[in-house]
């Protein structure tokens, strides 16, 4: 439950969130008031997670957990409040854009462009033609509406390490533990690696996943890419160096080019080092208190357009665009992949996945997709994903930061933003099923 007081400015006096979390007797609570304590200023604040003891299977981490089902109830409040105090409810957030961390003014976020993702998407999404007054537009027999909501996820990063081999043939292999789970770990460690020895990515070869290469966090908490392809960095330096000194360089003043090692006026085929024999180093990239020094966190935007039938409730998403400020992005197409991902989990949370659970025995009544309800190709229009230009130079000398997550954060909240928007019914129960605003639905005309 979230609460809020503002002056008539729209500026936020005090922000509340109240959370309940069911789980075994001694389980963790879901972490759902993140997101309050750093996407907004507000000098009194109230934040409090409680845990629920039930007889159930262990409650445990889904995508995103904490900001994700958090911002579901966040982002929804701060809809209502825009409305009360008639204000656009992007301008409501912009004039609430802090630097710093709310809850210690002297730690400044690493980056924070949450505002350009607001503007950017306002205008990419067509939002000045959203109509404010709730059940003004139609399309025939459709209740037409526009919802957006902020997003932010932690920008973690965490000690990576990494190996780089050398052979004669000028191939560079690069061995670290790191997962690939689907998120392209494969393709930006490539990347990273070519970019830093002077070579084409086919002359990169990966190895992830073996417990005896050199340690990283692996996926999760949105932290993998960038701690990992910052462990590459680390060993790619170190590689630079020997393969310098092998060939005479000054190690201060070389560059590594289409194969080639070059300083001044010489150069030498990068092949060459390893001419005698392979040549391995192993190095990694610790961030001692980076996180003591800055608040770490990704942004962004999330816009939706729905279509509520008038006569059976029944929605249907029309179009969502998501925009991201997550530092550098190292791969567009595995990052908009990324984002794509969550914004289709996202209308799953808002409008399907529902546990049905017969409380006589515990038992999880659809406890298989023959009845718990996900989205299908049928339910996703095209969706659009648009990253803020922008780098974080504090984070890592890649200057990246994790993006999968925060595609998923703030997708809910704008799909039930959009919903109310169409129809005027405000549902505060997800999934956001037709039976739950049916009978509040617009007189027929």
């Amino acid at each position: 439950m979230c609460s809020w007081g503002a002056g008539h400015d729209g500026r936020l006096t005090a922000i509340g969130h109240d959370s309940l979390s069911g789980n075994l007797v001694g389980g963790r609570t879901e972490p759902t008031v993140t997101s309050t304590r750093t996407l907004y200023a507000g000098a009194n604040r109230l934040t409090r997670m409680r845990l629920a003891t039930l007889d159930l299977a262990e409650g445990n981490a889904m995508r995103a957990p904490g900001e994700a089902p958090g911002l579901m109830a966040l982002e929804v409040a701060m809809d209502e409040l825009a409305e009360k105090l008639k204000m656009d409810p992007i301008e409501l957030r912009v004039v609430n854009d802090t630097q710093v961390d709310p809850e210690n003014p002297n730690k400044p976020f690493s980056t924070r462009a949450f505002v350009r993702c607001l503007r950017e998407g306002a205008e990419r999404f067509g939002w000045d033609k959203r109509q404010s007054k709730p059940g003004a537009v139609r399309d025939g027999q459709w209740l037409i509406g526009m919802g957006m909501a902020g997003a932010i996820r932690g920008g973690k990063i965490a000690k990576a390490g990494a190996r780089a081999r050398l052979d004669r043939h000028g191939t560079v292999t690069i061995e670290t533990d790191m997962t690939d789970i689907g998120t392209g770990s494969y393709t930006v460690v490539q990347q990273t690696a070519a970019e830093m020895m002077g070579v084409t990515p086919d002359r990169i070869v990966v190895k992830l996943g073996d417990s005896t290469f050199p340690e990283t966090p692996g996926s999760g908490g949105q932290q993998g890419a960038p701690s990992v392809t910052a462990g590459v960095y680390a060993a790619c330096m170190k590689l630079r160096e020997t393969v310098a000194q092998r060939l005479g360089f000054n190690t201060a003043d070389v560059d590594f080019a289409d194969g080639e090692v070059r300083s001044g006026n010489r150069s030498a085929k990068l092949a060459d080092a390893a001419k005698d024999g392979d040549l391995v180093v192993e190095d990694l990239m610790e961030f001692a208190k980076l996180a003591d020094q800055f608040q770490q966190q990704t942004f962004g935007a999330h816009f939706v357009e729905v279509a509520v039938d008038a006569y059976t409730g029944e929605v249907r998403v029309r179009r969502m665009l998501a925009v991201c400020a997550a530092g550098r992005i190292l791969n567009a197409k595995t990052a908009r992949s990324q984002v794509i991902g969550g914004m289709v989990m996202g209308v799953g949370a808002a409008l399907m996945e529902e546990m049905a659970i017969d409380k006589r025995f515990g038992f999880f009544v659809n406890h298989d997709l023959a009845g718990y309800e996900v989205p299908v190709h049928a339910d996703i229009p095209h969706l659009d994903a648009f990253f803020i230009d922008e780098v974080d130079p504090t984070i890592s000398p890649v200057k990246a930061k994790g993006v999968g997550e925060l595609g998923l954060t703030g997708v809910a909240p704008a799909v039930a933003n959009a919903i109310y928007n169409a129809t005027g019914v405000r549902v505060r129960e997800y999934p956001i099923t037709l039976d739950k605003h049916l009978d509040a639905l617009p007189a027929l005309t």
